[in-house]
């Protein structure tokens, strides 16, 4: 008894470390109870299945796709969509965002241009996308990036301005020139940050591949959820859905990885 009330107050205790048997069962049980959730009201005919399908009907239609190659096709052009997205808007993102942080006058040329931009609505742009690029892969990428590269530049901006000042008037002290504080002092004190904001903009972009891929597309998991919704088939609707949050649940993770591999000393 006296144990379980330890344990009880250590859930109960913020910034409490546990054990990782712990945390594996506490997210085990949040999975099982959505997925019995979605059996007993889908079994149990509580929700037509017109509207919801069973565990089952998502499973066969994951087979069905899947044994015909349709399904692979579908989930590759979505990663490539999302993948050259992220990457073209982060590689402008991260360095333009740290130097908005650093440097008042970049501040102040950039920021109010961007607050205004990040505010506008993605689906918006997205007839304009077509008329400016055309059909394609090129437009579908500009949904990613256009939805995505405002963020990471007022919150990568916002870490570099919370690096510390007496770090960086500690580096002059010793010696260091400008070019030394920005690449050996400003950069890495900014990583783990960086880090972590390119991974919730990475869930960003997965939430706008849906998006891209409504208009004007071919191939991709929205594209397949628009044809589903049309043919009032619910289970590949459900399916697409489920793959698009186990990618961007993959992705998260790498990124988890990612930030231990090569900012281990930030935790």
């Amino acid at each position: 008894m006296a144990t379980q009330k330890s344990w009880l107050q250590r859930c109960l205790t913020p910034k409490v470390e546990l054990p990782g048997q712990l945390i594996l069962g506490a997210s085990t049980l949040c999975w099982l109870l959505v997925i019995g959730l979605w059996a007993g009201l889908s079994y149990g005919g509580v929700v037509p299945s017109m509207f919801l399908p069973t565990p089952g009907d998502v499973v066969a239609a994951a087979v069905r796709l899947g044994g015909d190659g349709t399904l692979g096709k579908h989930v590759w052009a979505s990663i490539e969509v999302v993948m050259i997205g992220f990457i073209v808007s982060s590689l402008v993102a991260v360095p333009l965002g740290l130097l908005m942080g650093s440097f008042r006058i970049v501040q102040a040329l950039i920021e109010p241009l961007v607050n205004f931009i990040r505010y506008l609505p993605v689906t918006s742009f997205v007839p304009l996308f077509i008329l400016w690029i055309g059909i394609g892969l090129e437009q579908r990428v500009a949904v990613i990036i256009f939805g995505v590269f405002f963020q990471q530049l007022v919150m990568i901006a916002d870490v570099s301005k919370g690096v510390s000042k007496d770090l960086i008037n500690a580096s002059y002290t010793l010696g260091a020139n400008r070019r030394d504080v920005i690449f050996h002092v400003l950069g890495p004190a900014a990583l783990p940050g960086v880090l972590d904001t390119l991974r919730v903009t990475m869930g960003w972009a997965w939430t706008y591949l849906v998006v891209a891929e409504l208009v004007a597309a071919s191939s991709g998991l929205g594209y397949i959820s628009l044809k589903a919704m049309r043919g009032f088939q619910v289970d590949v609707i459900f399916l697409a859905i489920a793959i698009i949050g186990l990618l961007g649940l993959i992705t998260d993770q790498l990124f988890r990885l990612l930030r231990l591999r090569i900012a281990a000393w930030a935790h």
